[in-house]
């Protein structure tokens, strides 16, 4: 498991470029810092698209193919059989630490119970993740030293 890497579910992604708001708040805390690593499945990402396309398509016929390419070369890539939830598998194989998401049946007591055994992940939703997730505190832990702050431009 590595503390340093996160995975924003799909409803995370989509929500993220189409609303803002937490899910936006939470994915530039991972995109601002380079010692953070954002990982994503092929599925798990074309599954975001397909939300995006699905409710800007019409307005913005490129807009999802666009975010897809970005995203893409941004993003730690992770394998996982098929038929896996993507955003569980990615984490999963991914040793992420964390899961985001807005999957309420994710985020339940009895769906982190079945986790644990199999991987040492907080699934959270993005605005409880920001409530306790502290940048300076993890740097000091997993790189050590003094945290520098942000240091790229999350909007890149």
């Amino acid at each position: 498991m590595l503390p340093t890497r996160i995975v924003a579910d799909a409803d995370v992604l989509a929500a993220d470029l189409l609303l803002g708001g937490p899910s936006r708040e939470t994915v530039d805390v991972a995109r601002a810092h380079s010692w953070l690593d954002l990982a994503a499945s092929d599925p798990l990402l074309s599954d975001a698209r397909a939300t995006i396309d699905a409710v800007a398509g019409d307005a913005d016929p490129d807009l999802a193919d666009d975010w897809l390419a970005h995203v893409a070369s941004a993003r730690v890539a992770v394998d996982h059989p098929a038929g896996d939830h993507p955003g569980l598998a990615s984490a999963y194989r991914g040793g992420a630490a964390h899961l985001l998401t807005l999957d309420e049946q994710l985020t339940t007591a009895r769906a982190g119970l079945s986790v644990q055994p199999h991987a040492a992940l907080s699934v959270r939703r993005p605005e409880a993740f920001a409530a306790v997730f502290d940048a300076a505190a993890l740097y000091a832990a997993a790189v050590g030293g003094d945290y520098p702050g942000a240091d790229r431009d999350p909007r890149d």
